[in-house]
């Protein structure tokens, strides 16, 4: 990241147990010979966060022992269970008080250093950027990445709860919200901004 722009922490949700995906933590799925969790990690901070916070929850000491994370911060988040807020919440309470935060989800595994660099080159103060992707009509769709702004980010923490991690701040301050279109050229795959869910998506993970 060029020193002119703020700092950004990343933080990485890889809390849930994969449930509908029926492999285990989402975190420990094999991706480019490697964790996704590793991947997606290192992804972050390639394109520019100067540090990385890493969120676990299931089978976390099982992550630990077979992820790499010894570049990142590595928090667990006994609440996991409970839904998305709880980890959002202990993401942003663990990241650098004075820098930005982008909030970023282990299932995606489309996310590239391009994408995560083209977020904080777009930042503006006082505002929250969110990665966009065209749909079949052409329209753009608020997804992941978020980089939510300094001055932003206590009051999105205590927003969040249950399965909400920032979907509450977002609807509250629809003004504040910044896209930025992510979507890959044609014919370079999928548009990164997919969630692997299910099963039939494993193909995301080429």
């Amino acid at each position: 990241m060029a020193s002119s722009l703020p700092s950004t922490t990343g933080v990485l949700l890889a809390a849930g147990a994969g449930t509908r995906l029926g492999r285990g933590p989402k975190a420990l799925l094999p991706f480019r010979g490697r964790t996704l969790v590793e991947v997606l990690a290192d992804i972050l901070l390639d394109g520019g966060c100067r540090e990385v916070v890493v969120v676990l929850g299931a089978g976390a000491a099982d992550v630990r022992a077979r992820a790499d994370l010894a570049r990142h911060t590595v928090v667990e988040n006994p609440g996991w269970a409970g839904g998305m807020g709880s980890s959002f919440q202990s993401g942003l309470d663990r990241a650098r008080r004075e820098d930005h935060v982008l909030v970023a989800l282990v299932d995606q595994p489309g996310l590239s250093a391009e994408t995560v660099a083209r977020l904080l080159r777009a930042h503006r103060p006082g505002r929250v950027t969110a990665a966009a992707y065209a749909d079949a009509s052409g329209k753009l769709r608020r997804g992941h990445p978020l980089l939510f702004d300094a001055t932003l980010r206590a009051e999105a923490a205590a927003s969040a709860g249950g399965d909400a991690g920032a979907r509450r701040f977002l609807q509250a301050h629809p003004d504040l919200i910044d896209l930025v279109d992510c979507t890959l050229p044609p014919g370079s795959g999928q548009s990164g901004g997919e969630d692997l869910d299910t099963p039939d998506q494993l193909h995301l993970l080429g």
